[in-house]
């Protein structure tokens, strides 16, 4: 009897001394991976899917190299492709929440829309920078969206505030604004904001719809500047039509330089495709800086010599894959602030809380000055101006944002009425 109880209390001193440190403290577990995902299109809008998804696996396998874990936890980013198909953007979500993801970057408004109530119910907080809906800025009605920069409703803010610069003047009585877009739920989203700013400053303001596939739009630009005769022309239009709007304004004599273009239609490829000499002048909006003089932009390139591989051909796509570096940092930060916060185990709920303590994450110049809080998702609507010089973008207004009062207003107009329809 004495001999089989010494024998289990040796059993029990091995398992604790297996159980326990060096210093009697018990060992920490193996720290379970943190996934983040995002969805991405390869199959429809090709100029600009592949660029925003080379962007995003950049800055991982940066980020994996200089900085590897939070606190002790591996970050893994899961990709799904979702081909621009509101169907399968619902799939994609389901594979990603059951591979357990505290994050999601989605892509697509119309995608967005859809997947939204998922996310709500979920508690997964999904970023949606510079699309989706606008009004999922107000973090009180969707505690779980960020559209985490700039919003449609304040790219049309940011559009007038500088075309009342350029004529010198805030009042735009007798000047004619078209606005050449996209016709799908995207197109349409900035519309109430730009009628509250024509009863406001006095413009005319007329819409030209240019349907799917937007790459037939002869009779809008027709309209636009030879029945209309519109002094300024603002585009909302993404894939190959910011080219094809380009190329017809061109032909029509319409000065580009009068030409102010939202997110999706402002990047090296859109000017390309048109002409580079013949885009020379044209104005466009961003949420991110362009070009490659950023810190990070140097830290990748110099990854890939290290590596002994060639750069990619989307490197000097700068417009679209700075934005992928983008939508992967500012997950990763969310989850960093949430580690800090909350400690382990880290949920979409102590994720969300990281996001909504984002503060000045500027990444040496690439990003605006964000502050993102509880009641504010989109973080104060910054955007810069660039012109295309026939070679290259410059900047021609640094990082500023307007009449957030006219945005507050279509905000409650919108949520009124949605709180009408449920």
């Amino acid at each position: 009897m004495r001999k089989t109880k010494y024998f289990w209390m040796g059993i029990l001193v091995i398992a604790l001394v297996m159980t326990l440190g060096p210093g009697g403290t018990a060992l920490a577990e193996e720290k379970k991976t943190i996934m983040i995902g995002c969805q991405t299109d390869y199959d429809r809008l090709i100029t600009i899917g592949p660029v925003v998804a080379q962007g995003i696996k950049d800055y991982m396998a940066y980020w994996k190299k200089t900085v590897g874990t939070i606190n002790g936890y591996p970050v893994e980013m899961m990709e799904c492709n979702h081909g621009y198909d509101v169907n399968r953007a619902l799939e994609c979500y389901q594979r990603h929440k059951m591979a357990g993801i505290v994050s999601l970057s989605t892509y697509g408004t119309p995608h967005t829309y859809a997947i939204t109530p998922k996310i709500l119910a979920d508690k997964i907080p999904a970023i949606t920078p510079g699309f989706g809906r606008a009004d999922a800025m107000d973090g009180k009605s969707f505690p779980y969206i960020f559209p985490a920069a700039a919003t449609y409703w304040s790219q049309a803010t940011a559009s007038i505030k500088y075309i009342q610069e350029v004529e010198g003047k805030e009042n735009l009585k007798g000047v004619k604004i078209a606005y050449l877009y996209y016709d799908n739920p995207a197109g349409k989203e900035p519309m109430g904001v730009f009628e509250k700013l024509k009863k406001r400053f006095g413009f005319e303001f007329r819409t030209f719809g240019v349907p799917s596939p937007g790459v037939e739009m002869g009779a809008q630009v027709t309209d636009i500047t030879r029945r209309y005769k519109a002094n300024w022309v603002i585009a909302h239009l993404f894939g190959r039509s910011p080219s094809v709007s380009l190329a017809e304004l061109y032909r029509k004599g319409f000065p580009l330089d009068h030409y102010l273009g939202f997110v999706w239609g402002v990047c090296e490829t859109d000017v390309a495709a048109a002409g580079e000499d013949l885009s020379k002048g044209m104005l466009g909006i961003q949420y991110t800086g362009l070009g490659h003089d950023y810190d990070v932009s140097r830290g990748i390139k110099k990854m890939y010599e290290e590596e002994g591989k060639e750069m990619h051909k989307y490197w000097t796509t700068t417009g679209y894959y700075n934005r992928g570096i983008y939508w992967a940092a500012v997950q990763v930060e969310a989850v960093r602030l949430a580690m800090e916060l909350h400690g382990p185990p880290i949920t979409g709920e102590k994720v969300k809380d990281g996001y909504e303590h984002i503060k000045d994450f500027t990444m040496g110049g690439l990003l605006p000055p964000f502050i993102f809080t509880p009641e504010d998702h989109e973080g104060g609507g910054w955007v810069r101006i660039y012109q295309w010089d026939g070679k290259q973008f410059g900047l021609k207004k640094d990082w500023y944002n307007a009449y957030r009062e006219v945005i507050m207003e279509e905000l409650a107009e919108v949520t009124k009425a949605t709180e009408k329809k449920e």
